[in-house]
């Protein structure tokens, strides 16, 4: 099929439009609602006995969601004395009181600064105070990161929960007991004037909520990036932003989901873009319920919940995937619900894609995103009939543009930065103007990701800028190594980083988790040797316990490449 080299405007839209299933409209709405709270007051009245939220055993309804977060606005409101406009930070893992929280915040025209419980005192403190922050609701697991600079912040106000303080008394009690004094994971800690959440919905109950205007060209999201490159920068994503991603996935997977009947697995955690808008957002408007996993890094526990429900959506990384396929009781589970299983994040592995097809019989469809964008890109098109190994289709209303480094767009199979435009583009970074210049560009958003455009229109990631190999002057790209390695049967993880080289600059690392004991250096060399070229192969092997991770799965490859530096040890 040909196709032009400009990928501005629709040209290679009429591509897209080919290729994905006939009732996947090119262009959405996104203004269907006037703002989130629009969205959020009719999907409530719509469904206002069904489940929303589900949670270690306690079940949550549209109205039970609806009743807590109109409490918790009018407490900011009247009792706080916030105004719209004003940033409450979050920082929580998957519990009930998130969504009360991120509602109750929307609905109070306030701005949400998620944030991940697992920061250091340092990132903490830099998020609070380049949002300017004045409140935070914050578990009391990580109370004491917060105790150490909330001084030296202009926090105000501290909600303080506990893990279990949205369950059945009994079962609250007894969940706040065990994570105390048992497992021992709530450090001492002193925030002397911090407000309890319960204290927050009893006394914000008592309130008269006074819904403020709200416009989709407000703020709702200050979305800080993942924090994988340098100083952590906060996207400004609108109502606007939000509604136009969740109706581009909408548009995408309308066939395959329907209206109040999905049950969906939310393992990343809320907090993080994906997660946010597509289990968030995405499955409340259809009316769905949504099973929140507070520790997914407790396979066993996560599978257990699993085993409980029968679940018809599942999003995760492609750890996370891995993580399942190789536990035991998972491979017993029930998948005859089972409709749709979605991967991001980070590239899925084909062995990992192909042994999630065996075992479900359903395809684990990639998709691309990042938090400037909403995060949703391009997907794979739900009737794929195979693992692709791309990042499938722009979604509807979405333009892409690949352009090499002098700012030229590439042909078809050609590497080059993938630039977007399209509703879901944020405003900018929040008060980093240069930053903001750096990605932003006459419309366009530049990613950082290197990608290559089939005859089709099919987006294949070939890898980060920042994480590209140069060995005597040929690209080498990490996804490549890490492919092949993850398909050696003795392989659980593996990561590829680029280290300095006397000889060639830098020179291939790879650091492998082993699933056999008995994997040996020989034998990943041979296995290299046989499906890379030469200057590709690992010159220096590691074997490691783990491998460094964000919070949500994403292999930290920059976190390998300093310890690698010369006397970073």
């Amino acid at each position: 099929m040909e196709i032009q080299h400009n990928y501005r405007g629709g040209s290679l839209n009429k591509v897209w439009l080919k290729r994905y299933p006939a009732d996947v409209p090119a262009e959405i709405s996104a203004d269907r609602y006037t703002s989130l709270v629009d969205l959020f007051e009719q999907a409530a009245k719509r469904y206002a006995d069904q489940p929303a939220f589900l949670n270690m055993g306690q079940k949550m309804s549209y109205r039970q969601l609806e009743e807590k977060s109109r409490a918790f606005a009018a407490y900011l409101q009247h009792q706080l004395g916030l105004k719209a406009g004003d940033r409450v930070a979050l920082m929580m893992p998957n519990l009930l009181q998130y969504p009360v929280a991120l509602f109750g915040v929307l609905r109070a025209g306030m701005v949400v600064v998620n944030v991940n419980p697992l920061y250091t005192p340092r990132e903490l403190k830099h998020q609070l105070n380049d949002s300017g922050a004045s409140a935070i609701v914050i578990v009391s697991n990580f109370a004491h990161t917060l105790e150490k600079v909330v001084a030296e912040t202009a926090v105000r106000h501290v909600i303080l929960t506990r893990m279990g303080d949205q369950l059945a008394p009994i079962k609250a009690t007894l969940v706040n007991f065990v994570v105390k004094y048992v497992k021992k994971l709530v450090p001492k800690y002193h925030l002397p004037g911090a407000i309890s959440f319960r204290q927050v919905l009893e006394v914000g109950a008592t309130l008269n909520y006074q819904r403020p205007t709200v416009s989709n060209d407000d703020l709702a999201f200050l979305q800080y990036t993942g924090g994988t490159t340098g100083v952590a920068k906060g996207a400004m994503l609108t109502h606007r932003n939000m509604q136009a991603n969740l109706e581009q996935t909408r548009a995408t997977y309308g066939k395959v989901l329907r209206d109040g009947k999905e049950f969906v697995v939310t393992a990343l955690p809320l907090y993080h873009i994906f997660a946010l808008t597509v289990n968030g957002l995405l499955f409340l408007e259809l009316g769905g319920q949504n099973l929140l996993i507070t520790n997914p890094r407790d396979i066993p526990g996560f599978v257990k919940e699993l085993g409980k429900v029968p679940f018809t959506a599942i999003t995760g990384v492609n750890t996370l995937f891995n993580a399942l396929l190789n536990d035991e009781q998972f491979n017993k589970l029930d998948f005859s619900t089972l409709r749709l299983s979605a991967g991001g994040g980070m590239a899925v592995q084909k062995v990992v894609a192909e042994r999630w097809e065996k075992l479900t019989g359903h395809y684990l469809l990639e998709g691309y995103g990042l938090t400037e964008c909403s995060p949703l890109v391009s997907v794979n098109p739900y009737d794929i009939s195979c693992h692709t190994g791309s990042i499938g289709l722009p979604v509807p209303s979405t333009d892409v543009r690949i352009l090499d480094d002098a700012g030229n767009e590439v042909p078809p199979g050609e590497p080059g930065e993938l630039c977007i435009s399209g509703p879901q583009v944020m405003l900018g970074y929040w008060q980093h103007p240069e930053a903001t210049a750096e990605v932003l560009k006459n419309g366009w958003l530049h990613s950082g990701d290197i990608v290559t455009v089939d005859q089709e229109g099919f987006i294949r990631i070939v890898d980060r800028k920042k994480d590209m190999i140069l060995v005597s002057g040929f690209n080498v790209y990490p996804n490549e190594i890490e492919d092949v390695l993850m398909q050696h049967p003795k392989v659980r993880e593996a990561a590829a980083i680029g280290v300095p080289s006397d000889l060639s600059g830098e020179a291939v690392k790879v650091c492998i988790v082993k699933k056999e004991a008995s994997l040996t250096k020989e034998e990943v060399l041979d296995h290299c040797r046989r499906q890379l070229t030469g200057y590709k192969v690992p010159k220096i092997i590691e074997f490691r316990d783990e491998l460094p991770k964000t919070n949500v799965g994403k292999i930290l490859r920059r976190e390998l490449r300093d310890e690698a530096k010369p006397g970073a040890n």
